[in-house]
Order: C-alpha cells, then structure tokens, then sequence
C-alpha cells in the first residue's frame, strides 16, 4: 500500500519548470530537526543531503545558502560570496514570514521571493542530492545541476 504524498509548493514548482525530482518522506523527530538525523532516516550520506540557511547582508539584504547537513555556514565566505561585508543568521521569529517556511522545512525552492542563493560546490560531487521540499518529513531528491539551473544559484565555497 502506498502512502499518498501531498505535493508541496516547492514540488508544484518543479513540475511546472518541467524539472525531475522525487519526494522522499521520512519521519520526524520535533527535538532533532537537524539534517543528520533526516539523513539517518533516509539512509543517506550526510553530506548529500543540505540544509538550507538564511542569512541576512549588511549589503545586499537577504541571501540563501544550501550546504552539507554536516557542515556549518562559514559567514566570512558567505559574505565574500554574496558581496557583502558581513553577513548573519537570520532570526528565527523572521524564517516565517521573510520565506514563507518554517525550521526543519526550509526549502530553497519557493520561498517568497526569490533570493540570492548560493550552494556550496560538493553538490555537484553526486548525481543525486536532498534538499527539504518545503515541510518538515519531506525531502527533494534531484540533480544538483537542476537545483542550481532553478534557484539560479551560484556555487561557491560556503563551510569552514
């Protein structure tokens, strides 16, 4: 018997752009929402499956980075990247209502606006990689070059 998944906004955004992904479900532990625990769930490598940050500019205002689950956001190469001066986490109380998704189901396709985002490059090591498909328990699996094409991201170096 299989299990009806609901499509997500991300998801209906994709198909719209004609581009092939698939929706992986996995459960969800409300005290770990952190990308290893997704990537032991879903069996995967860690560092194929990315987490997506926002982080606020000095300069340029709001920015996306899409990196490993396991790795964390070096924000003097985010900056560089996004040429801004420096560069920070956005709060938590603004994920809501600046990208329309919540912690542990932030997907880098459809937020509200389409901001600068930008992917680090061990993406393009694998065929395949996960990004969350916009709700907590559902993951994006799909060809990095397809995210990139997409979100119209730029790789770059983003882990310390």
């Amino acid at each position: 018997m299989s299990v009806k998944i609901n499509k997500t906004n991300a998801a209906r955004l994709l198909d719209r752009a004609k581009i092939a992904y698939e929706l992986i479900p996995y459960r969800v532990d409300e005290e770990n929402l952190a990308a290893a625990h997704v990537a032991e769930e879903l069996g995967e490598p860690v560092g194929q499956v990315f987490k997506t940050l926002v982080l606020r500019g000095d300069r340029n205002g709001i920015l996306v980075c899409v990196i490993p689950g396991d790795a964390e956001v070096d924000l003097k190469a985010a900056a560089q990247a996004s040429g801004n001066k420096r560069v920070e986490m956005l709060h938590m109380k603004e994920l809501l209502p600046v990208t329309g998704y919540i912690r542990g189901g932030c997907s880098p396709v459809g937020m509200k606006k389409g901001f600068p985002t930008f992917i680090h490059r061990s993406c393009l090591d694998y065929d395949t990689i996960y990004v969350s498909a916009g709700v907590r328990g559902l993951q994006l699996k799909l060809a990095p070059g397809d995210l990139i094409r997409f979100t119209r991201a730029v790789t770059a170096d983003l882990i310390g």
